[in-house]
């Protein structure tokens, strides 16, 4: 039962369609419908044009995921596994929104959130890749995905001192890697299309 009740938790969090609300109320617009069709902060500030509406899309995405560990330690303080389901599940939640006909957002804020206070490794590492790559490229999209990938490349090499960062203590190196993996894999699922377009981008300028 902790596993589906920490499941249940990090869907339903996960599940609210911050974006879709958001920008309904104050513009009156479907966001599935304009700009990306992404249901997520970078889209809402695109359609919007209003940095206020895209940090609180940010900020609350973010909490989702933080809500979610926060509520599963609480619940089950002593154990790896029920925090990082819900996380897990708030990101495929988030991702592939049952109320919006499994369309969402790309899980990079709600994944933070959750990994702020149960991996913050995996967090620090992500996103100093994406400093890096993004000072370099300045494309917001070419940074998420290769950060995804890289922090992925890194935890697996580094992994004995990314568990010494993971609170609670997983039981094992694997399982931290089994779901560091899953929960990586869910966001560059979500990157596909960005990545296709970034390579016919490419592809299209060297023909030219």
């Amino acid at each position: 039962m902790e596993y589906f009740f920490s499941s249940v938790i990090g869907y339903l969090l996960g599940s609210i369609p911050t974006a879709y609300l958001v920008t309904k109320v104050a513009k009156g617009v479907d966001i599935r419908d304009i700009g990306s069709g992404n249901v997520g902060a970078m889209n809402t500030y695109e359609v919007s044009n209003s940095k206020v509406l895209g940090l609180v899309v940010f900020a609350v995405d973010a909490l989702k995921g933080l809500l979610s560990v926060y509520l599963a330690l609480l619940i089950f303080p002593v154990d790896f596994v029920y925090p990082a389901l819900a996380i897990f599940f708030a990101v495929f939640a988030h991702c592939f929104n049952p109320w919006l006909s499994f369309k969402g957002g790309r899980g990079l804020a709600t994944g933070a959130g959750g990994m702020a206070l149960l991996f913050p490794f995996l967090l620090i590492v992500w996103a100093l890749i994406w400093v890096v790559i993004f000072i370099s490229k300045r494309d917001i999209l070419f940074a998420n995905i290769w950060a995804t990938i890289m922090s992925l490349v890194i935890t697996f090499f580094s992994s004995q001192t990314a568990f010494n960062y993971a609170y609670p203590e997983p039981d094992s190196v694997s399982t931290l890697l089994t779901f560091s993996s899953a929960l990586l894999i869910i966001i560059f699922i979500r990157h596909v299309d960005p990545l296709r377009k970034i390579l016919a981008r490419k592809n299209f300028s060297t023909k030219r």
